[in-house]
């Protein structure tokens, strides 16, 4: 493997990690602050609860969504490889 080569799958696999974390952390950081409004208007603590699991659900899928991407790619780049 070439250096160069190399060096692209090092900076293509940093990116995809980056992708891995802006996608779990937007949504849970999204809900979050959804919720702090909430609770700061009402006082209710148990929407702020709610919508912190559904940013951790949201992010968990959008995680699965990019990793069968990725995996779905790569499966093919092999096959048209052989």
């Amino acid at each position: 493997m070439s250096s160069k080569k190399r060096n692209n799958s090092v900076i293509r696999a940093f990116a995809l990690v980056m992708q891995f974390g802006i996608n779990m952390m937007v949504p849970i950081f999204l809900c979050l602050l959804i919720g702090v409004l909430i609770y700061r208007k009402t006082g209710a603590a148990w929407p702020l609860i709610l919508l912190l699991i559904a940013g951790a659900l949201a992010g968990f899928r959008n995680c699965y969504l990019q990793a069968k991407k990725v995996y779905e790619t790569d499966e093919k780049t092999d096959h048209e490889a052989k």
